[in-house]
């Protein structure tokens, strides 16, 4: 059974692959007189499967870029180096099984392949003849499709051998989590602008000029993409749609309970098994002896049980009456389909009536902007004819209803069209080589675009961002100034002065662990922390703040932190997981580096040849 849960994804990913991804495409011309591009050892390396996985790789870099590549571009990034390696790791392992002679059999193989859903018949048992034809149409033989099945089956056997049942010595994961969950106790404080008993100076030219030099990152602009665009969304066209005044009030009509709302009662229902129980516990509520939720509570329910929500007078059915008629409190013991209940009223809905005309705005405004929607659709076809035939994205504006313009985009610009996710994307990935094309916006709309310039990056001058570069410098005098008045604290703390004593706001933080996180400390803090010693002090430059801090002991881990023991589950699972796969790993270069690799060039590019 553990063989069958292992290689089934595989057969699984196999089927797929021949019936989803082949498409009989080329296995023709590779299963003549060619049937392999090398060897390993006593494993061949088959046309067929090279093709299939050069063309999974192929497609999967296809999905990612959302376009298609030619084969020179798969090429150029090693991604038939990437196929073939691969195929001769599994053929490595192959070689191995067959060394060992390690097979499933006959009786497993049939196991196996009784259990494809897709080769079943309507009466769900096995079907010989869409067995032959699905076969068939993928360009495999029986005894091609079996045997496939026969090695994936004996080099699962192999790798389960090897990555099952590997765990991590324990002193290795205690390390890990005595690393961290350690805890450390700090005191600290926080020195800022306003504790400063000295100005901060003025800033000249030359010190800006400085600053904005030395801090030249911060103030560069970074790549810009000046894109030519045309665009049409439904709210450039919506006050030129008309609606019929009968399709807004068909409108109405369906949406009429929508606009038209009778009284409705925020109620919840407590029922009883009979009415002497339920004039009791009414009883008992009007002395005060007891509340609504205590009779609740010794129902055993919650107050979530018994809410009803808001419910018209038709809803309640035969208590309708008696709940409408209050406005407020418990109403009952009342009789209903469950039994007697009590209902307490938490609120009244009043009944909302709104008329065609005091609707009709709203309505006109959707229906407005679906139909310009469709307007738009309708526009796809026509004006991606004339971007076809040679028209601008200038031209689109003289001759449709789209408007256009330059942007100069860079990731930090989501002003107009920018405000689009779509058009980002298109703005980032598209290139000088292509040819503008309709795209859709998110509400309807479409646009084109077309690269005119890739401005690289650029120090902005000094006047155009003065104002954050004063800001700036002024943050780093404060910071500087900040430093100065707390080394004498500092050192009064190492001395043994109390932060009292020494005029200092603290703010203790017990039990601080690795994976901890102050949102107004600097980043380096917790590092801080976890490389002082006790009675250590440390000062921690901000920007415009300062930190004095002093580690005033350490402990273990807690032992009875949930989060903690999860922590050490992960770890024990990745840690084997790693482990076994650096183990097949070896063993996989063992077993190369045993076996004698062949390759054939000529077989090699044959494939090849059919993506070209």
């Amino acid at each position: 059974m553990a063989a069958k849960s292992i290689t089934k994804p595989l057969v699984w990913i196999l089927m797929g692959l021949l019936i989803l991804g082949l498409g009989g495409f080329g296995v023709t011309s590779l299963t003549g007189t060619l049937r392999t591009i090398g060897q390993v050892g006593e494993a061949d390396l088959r046309v067929n499967d090279y093709f299939r996985s050069l063309q999974r790789e192929i497609r999967a870099v296809e999905a990612e870029r959302g376009e298609a590549i030619s084969f020179a571009q798969a090429d150029a990034q090693g991604i038939p180096q990437q196929a073939l390696s691969q195929l001769i790791a599994q053929a490595a392992l192959d070689h191995e099984t067959i060394s060992m002679g390690l097979s499933i059999g006959d009786e497993n193989l049939r196991d196996q392949i009784l259990g494809l859903q897709e080769f079943r018949g309507v009466d769900g048992e096995f079907d010989r003849e869409a067995y032959g034809y699905i076969l068939e149409q993928s360009g495999l033989s029986e005894g091609e499709f079996e045997d496939g099945i026969r090695r994936d089956t004996a080099r699962s056997f192999l790798q389960a051998a090897i990555l099952a049942g590997v765990s991590m010595p324990e002193t290795y994961t205690d390390a890990l989590i005595t690393y961290l969950g350690e805890r450390r106790d700090v005191t600290w404080a926080m020195l800022e602008r306003n504790d400063l008993s000295v100005g901060v100076p003025e800033p000249s030219e030359g010190d800006l000029a400085a600053f904005h030099e030395a801090n030249a990152a911060a103030f560069t602009r970074p790549e810009t993409r000046r894109i030519a665009y045309a665009w049409l969304t439904p709210a450039m066209i919506i006050d030129t749609v008309e609606v019929d005044e009968q399709a807004l009030r068909d409108a109405y009509e369906l949406r009429s309970e929508e606009f038209n709302q009778p009284e409705r009662r925020l109620v919840e229902r407590l029922i009883y098994p009979d009415t002497a129980e339920a004039e009791a516990a009414r009883a008992r509520m009007e002395s005060g002896e007891a509340t609504f939720e205590d009779l609740v509570a010794e129902r055993g329910l919650d107050l979530a049980d018994v809410d009803m929500g808001d419910v018209t007078r038709e809803d309640l059915e035969g208590a309708g009456d008696a709940v409408f008629e209050a406005l407020s409190g418990v109403v009952g013991p009342v009789d209903t389909g469950l039994g007697p209940a009590l209902f307490r009223i938490n609120a009244v809905l009043a009944a909302q009536e709104t008329t065609y005309e005091e609707a009709l705005p709203a309505l006109r405004d959707e229906l407005a902007a679906d139909r310009a929607r469709r307007v738009i659709e309708a526009k796809v076809d026509p004006i991606d004819d004339l971007l076809a035939g040679g028209a601008t994205v200038e031209d689109l504006a003289d001759e449709t209803d789209m408007q256009t313009g330059v942007i100069e985009w860079n990731t930090t610009v989501t002003d107009g069209i920018a405000g689009y996710a779509t058009f980002r994307d298109a703005a980032q990935s598209v290139t000088a080589d292509d040819y503008p094309e309709i795209e859709q916006l998110d509400d309807g709309g479409i646009f084109a675009i077309r690269l005119d310039e890739v401005i690289p990056p650029a120090l902005r001058p000094l006047d155009e961002v003065r104002e954050a570069v004063e800001a700036g410098w002024q943050q780093e005098q404060v910071t500087a100034l900040l430093q100065e008045a707390a080394a004498p604290l500092a050192e009064q703390l190492r001395n043994g002065t109390d932060f009292e004593e020494a005029g200092l706001e603290i703010a203790a933080e017990q039990e601080i662990t690795r994976q901890g996180f102050l949102s107004n400390a600097p980043a380096e803090f917790i590092d801080t922390v976890f490389g002082m010693e006790p009675g250590e002090v440390a000062v921690i430059p901000g920007n415009g703040r300062v930190f004095i801090l002093r580690l005033d002991d350490v402990a273990p881990p807690d032992e009875t932190d949930p989060d903690l023991e999860r922590s050490a589950q992960l770890i024990r699972g990745e840690a084997a997981a790693g482990l076994s796969q650096d183990l097949f790993q070896i063993l996989s270069a063992d077993i190369m580096s045993r076996a004698e690799i062949e390759l054939d060039e000529g077989a090699i590019n044959a494939v090849h040849a059919n993506f070209q």
